[in-house]
Parts: C-alpha cells; structure tokens; sequence
C-alpha cells in the first residue's frame, strides 16, 4: 500500500538588527529513490533570494541561496508532495553474514558509515553492550536488537538534549529524542562493523490517517544499515519504515543533513520558528 503525502515546513528567523547578507544552505527536498517518488517540491523565501539546486557528496538535495539586501527577517518554506512506500529489507540471496561484513571490500567501501563522529563517538561500553544483543544473531537480527534496546532504555523527553548533544551525552541522560535515538543506535551498529547512516525526514503521526486532513508533524529522523542493501528501521518507535515515513536526507550524523544552515553579517537571531504540516493526500 502507498500513500501520497503532502509536508510543508516552514522556517522563520527575527534578527536584533537588519542584516546585510547571508548565505545558507536548505535540505527540504524529499529523496527520490525506490520506496519513494517526489511528485511536486519547492524551496521559497521571503524576502525572495537567487538559489540553484545541487546533490550534496551523501546524495541529499540542497537548496543554496544567498540575500545582499539588508532585512530584519528571513522565512523559508519547503513543500513537497511524496509518494511513499513500506521500507523492505535486502532479498535473502542479497543478505551478507558477519564475515562478509568483515571482507576488506566492505569495510573500505562503507568507511565512513563505518567511523565515528563528533554525534557518534567510540564508547566502549555501548560497544560491549551490543556486542552482548548481537549474540547468535544474524547482522538484520543485531540491528532489531539494538533498535529495541535503545528505544526501551532511552525515554523520549523534548528539551533534555539539543542540537549539539552526543549519542554518549543522551545516553548518560537515558532521555532525548529522534535524534538521539538515531545517534545512539548508529554508535552500537558501527561498533558491530554494521554500515549504518543517519536519515532526516518526516513522520505522518497517524497510521490511519484521514485523507486531506492536515495535522502538525515534526522533523523525524532514523537509521539506514547495510546488510546487502541498505534498509531503514526507526529506533524511536522501534517499527520498520513505512509510509507514513518521508526521507529527506542521509549522511554520518545530523551535522550532514541539518534541514538550514549558513552564515550571516549583522544582528544575530532573537527567534526561530519552525512549523511543519502534513497531509495525507491519498
């Protein structure tokens, strides 16, 4: 079963002072790739800005645009209209086992969702932890075990954590959110020789969703490992990708794929607003 998802996210900054220029990336474009089809996108501004698209070194989408006249306000909007399908995992004849994992091939090849980051540091108890989980357990196994084990230990407390806070931070705290779940989760399977990325997105909050009702959503992240192919699960909720999950980005941590980023001369910021909305369309 698929569904059609529209999400619109909004973003609006107030500046203590006018400011003179800025440049800034966007990551607000839906993947297209084979669980999902992105049928209408657009990146807006207001005050209107020259922008140009390109597809960053991970594969995500970025809207670029820079502002030379002077403004006290900036507000970016994103809105896309996504045809979305239920994750699946590897075929069995295409699933790898631990020593393959292990091959030379693939440890070269997936280096760098294989290293640790500034989000996803080496710790070696989580590592001895799942190392425990993975016991007797296939790589797709290790990886259910690990997700469910994040999301029974970690309790989900907005405002505990940040946008700068480690998977080891969280973890010393046991509360966080989406992003932390996903950091923690790609710390133990990195440590296992699991290829494991960070996704950014979207996540409908109704499995039943009412067609053409709006509801307020929220940024969402996940995880992507690779047994063969790459496969997503989600550790916040510990369920498989489904429908009702729209990817936007992919990358090492969430420093790859932050949904605004850029630099800025004059006032700094006094207000950040941020309002996503998402429909179910069919």
């Amino acid at each position: 079963m698929s569904w059609r998802v529209r999400v619109v996210h909004s973003t609006g900054f107030a500046y203590k002072s006018a400011v003179t220029s800025s440049y800034n990336e966007a990551r607000l474009t839906p993947r297209s790739d084979n669980r999902q089809n992105v049928i209408v996108n657009r990146v807006e501004t207001v005050p209107a800005t020259r922008s140009y698209r390109y597809t960053d070194y991970w594969g995500t989408a970025v809207t670029a645009f820079d502002l030379h006249a002077p403004h006290e306000e900036l507000e970016v909007s994103g809105m896309s209209v996504v045809e979305t399908e239920q994750g699946e995992r590897p075929a069995a004849d295409d699933q790898v086992d631990w020593e393959q994992l292990r091959s030379e091939f693939v440890v070269d090849r997936y280096d760098e969702m294989l290293s640790n980051t500034g989000y996803v540091p080496k710790n070696r108890q989580l590592a001895a932890t799942a190392k425990r989980l993975a016991k007797d357990l296939t790589p797709e196994g290790a990886v259910e075990a690990v997700c469910a084990f994040v999301h029974e230990e970690m309790e989900y407390v907005p405002g505990t954590t940040g946008v700068h806070t480690s998977a080891v931070d969280a973890w010393n705290e046991r509360k966080g959110v989406c992003q932390d779940y996903a950091h923690l989760s790609l710390l133990m399977l990195r440590s296992l020789g699991i290829p494991a990325r960070y996704v950014s997105g979207y996540l409908h909050p109704k499995p039943n969703a009412a067609i053409d009702k709006t509801v307020e959503g929220q940024s969402h992240a996940w995880i992507e490992v690779w047994t063969g192919g790459w496969w997503g699960h989600d550790p916040t909720n510990d369920t498989a990708i489904t429908e009702r999950h729209v990817s936007v980005g992919v990358g090492r941590d969430y420093s790859d794929v932050s949904p605004l980023k850029g630099i800025y001369t004059g006032g700094g910021a006094t207000d950040l607003d941020v309002v996503v909305e998402i429909t179910r369309l069919a």
